[in-house]
């Protein structure tokens, strides 16, 4: 058996490991699955330290391909579903992954990503769900996933070693990166992955044999950590490919949920259901609700926290640094606006701008260190890698905040430029090249400004080219080009036109005179 499935496969085989809308999967099946998934990936060629990606939504085959990553030594490459086909195309081509697990419902998405290049390293194409033929691919291999697992044997593969996720981040300028961790390097110990799941789970108050309510995106990292990870510990995952609040209320009491991992804009949604749906709702079995991922206004916390009590807990962190500072209810009610303290595992340096460390109270940029000697690197880009690092081991996020006397974070600024918009981050950059491209275009500055629901927007301004005119039709025309070179979220909800945008001498942008525009009468600004 799978090293870390096998005392849940031998002492709880018959009980639930994974479901979804299609169905269930126990624990005994499951790591039978996961055998069969690393036996047939290497059967194709995979080799200890290969990549491979997943196009997917919440499926059970999506935690499969998980643990065989981290069985096979493998980096899965998680890719969002909500990329447009040339986006997916660079991430196949940078992460160089030698096979593609997709779902049905993105097939033809995924093989216009592949035909856009010739990636040649792409061996063999798996497809989870209804095999599609009408679109074959003469270069290579593709399979049904069901089909392809069931030629290989259920035993135990030899030589099991460590993998795991490589997570792609948007990047403040060109292209995303992929964020790969030092412990998911070749030769490391499938056990330190067994180590990592108990004491996170620990940490997070997610007991063994609880349940976890998956309604976010597995391929984004905070909620691969909060689901995957206990599940190691032996905790099984309820997964939903989208969330609805209605429904999530319902699954919590009707599977008697322990944990979930939940944004503020999901908050919000569930806060404006009916006060008859919302006087139903018992939660009873909630042992604990983490959130983050994006700033949650604080009336919407309190009222959060009222109305489930305190089992509201939040976290900081990012996919390079993962979870850095946890809050409870009592102490954030205690200290509203903070982040936490530092995890046991877990060093914040703060430093000013002369370089010097700050004193509490000061602010300065936040520089992360891991106890246990966890570290990551950018795919393939030491430049950015070493941008990140102050020395081996310390980085940043370039987040800007301040540590109080008692040790709490607190938040004074972010990534200036990063918006978060209901729990995605979207850097500019790649939008305002975009709209530059477009004829009509000069200048373009894009930044986020308040949205009730989302926590933040995506808001143009442009300066046009000479001679073209301001018309009822041009903003819509330019959202609509927008539309065509990029993913639906990154899209601008609005736009402003300005006569000329605000620069310094030395060419840089002064967004925040745009942006404090519309923030001035906020609460909270990051």
């Amino acid at each position: 058996m799978a090293e870390l499935l096998l005392p849940h496969a031998a002492s709880s085989s018959d009980t639930l490991a994974v479901a979804d809308e299609f169905g269930s999967t126990n624990w005994k099946n499951f790591n039978a699955r996961v055998n069969q998934l690393i036996r047939a990936l290497r059967r194709k060629g995979l080799k200890t330290g290969d990549a491979f990606s997943v196009l997917s939504g919440n499926r059970r085959e999506y935690v499969e391909a998980f643990a065989a990553a981290a069985h096979g030594g493998w980096l899965l490459v998680p890719i969002n579903w909500h990329l447009v086909a040339s986006e997916i195309c660079y991430i196949l081509e940078n992460s160089e992954s030698k096979a593609l697990l997709i779902d049905s419902r993105f097939y033809d998405l995924g093989l216009q990503a592949i035909s856009l290049k010739n990636i040649p390293n792409i061996s063999a194409i798996v497809v989870m769900g209804e095999l599609k033929t009408n679109n074959s691919d003469q270069l290579r291999s593709i399979f049904s996933y069901e089909e392809f697992l069931a030629e290989q044997t259920s035993e135990e593969p030899e030589g099991q070693s460590l993998g795991g996720p490589m997570f792609y981040t948007s990047g403040t300028t060109g292209h995303p990166k992929g964020v790969k961790s030092a412990l998911s390097q070749t030769g490391t110990s499938v056990g330190t992955l067994k180590m990592i799941g108990d004491g996170l789970s620990s940490m997070l108050s997610i007991q063994p044999g609880g349940k976890t309510l998956l309604v976010g995106p597995i391929y984004h990292s905070a909620q691969w950590a909060f689901s995957f990870l206990p599940m190691l510990a032996g905790s099984s995952i309820v997964m939903r490919h989208k969330f609805d609040e209605s429904e999530t209320l319902k699954l919590i009491d009707k599977q008697e949920i322990t944990n979930i991992h939940l944004v503020p804009t999901q908050f919000i949604r569930m806060l404006r259901l009916e006060k008859e749906e919302k006087a139903s709702f018992q939660g009873s079995s909630l042992k604990v609700v983490w959130h983050g991922a994006a700033p949650c206004p604080p009336q919407i916390k309190k009222q959060m926290i009222e109305w489930w009590g305190p089992v509201i807990c939040e976290y900081y962190g990012s996919t390079e640094g993962s979870i850095v500072t946890t809050v409870s209810s009592e102490e954030w009610l205690a200290r509203p606006g903070t982040l936490g303290k530092p995890t046991p595992i877990t060093e914040i340096v703060v430093v000013k701008e002369d370089g010097t460390t700050a004193e509490a109270g000061e602010s300065g940029q936040l520089y992360v260190r891991n106890l246990m000697g966890s570290d990551f690197e950018y795919h393939n880009d030491p430049e950015k890698t070493a941008e990140a690092h102050k020395e081996p081991g310390l980085f940043t996020f370039g987040d800007v905040g301040y540590l109080d006397q008692d040790g709490y974070l607190f938040l004074s600024d972010r990534k200036i430029d990063m918006i978060i918009s209901g729990g995605v981050n979207i850097y500019p950059a790649e939008i305002e090249g975009v709209l530059v491209n477009h004829e009509s275009v000069l200048d373009a500055a894009v930044f986020g400004i308040p949205n009730e629901e989302y926590g933040e927007e995506v808001k143009a301004a442009v300066q046009l080219a000479e001679g073209v005119p301001v018309h009822e039709s041009l903003a819509a025309e330019l959202i609509a080009y927008c539309r065509e070179h990029l993913a639906g979220f990154k899209v601008p909800k609005s736009i402003d036109f300005e006569t000329e945008l605000p620069r310094q001498p030395t060419g840089k942008l002064l967004k925040r005179i745009l942006r404090d525009t519309y923030w001035k009468e906020q609460e909270r600004k990051i």
